[in-house]
């Protein structure tokens, strides 16, 4: 009886080393098949090219990236010191009937700083103004209208922040 379990156990390990291997065998197979299917082309250096191609192309795409956000950077420097905020009030100052021929206008960047030009207008004359702005006042006197305008330019860059 033992010897007959001895044979049946080598039986047994047979048909497993068996089916193993055959299941090892369509395993190659397919994987064969994928390769070829991967390398499909001249030859396995064309494959090589390929990734080398894309490994470039990588590279070069890095260095855009790269370069573009140093250029961003730039702009943003460049764009946060540009005029961002223009505004007008005109008006009359003398209460004649010539119309509101008078204005006041700032020019104005993210932090406040720019000029208001002044214009005023009376009948045998016109007198321009500049004034230097700086955080949103000025070291010179400004007028009501002028005041004005720059509460209207600093409220215009708030409202564009938020």
């Amino acid at each position: 009886m033992i010897a007959l379990l001895d044979q049946t156990t080598l039986l047994y390990i047979l048909l497993s080393i068996s089916a193993l291997s055959i299941i090892l065998i369509f395993w190659i197979i397919r994987l064969e098949i994928k390769v070829r299917r991967f390398t499909k082309g001249k030859n396995g250096k064309s494959l090589e090219e390929t990734i080398l191609h894309l490994k470039q192309e990588h590279q070069d795409m890095t260095a855009f990236r790269d370069e573009m956000e140093h250029y961003l950077k730039n702009v943003e420097q460049r764009l946060h010191s540009s005029i961002r905020s223009i505004e007008t009030v005109r008006f009359n100052p003398f209460n004649e009937n010539s119309g509101n021929q008078s204005f006041a206008t700032a020019f104005a960047d993210e932090s406040g700083n720019g000029v208001i030009l002044s214009s005023i207008y009376a009948r045998n004359r016109m007198s321009v103004f500049a004034k230097p702005i700086l955080k949103f006042t000025s070291s010179h006197e400004l007028t009501t209208e002028e005041k004005e305008t720059i509460d209207r330019a600093k409220k215009k860059l708030n409202k564009n922040d938020a």
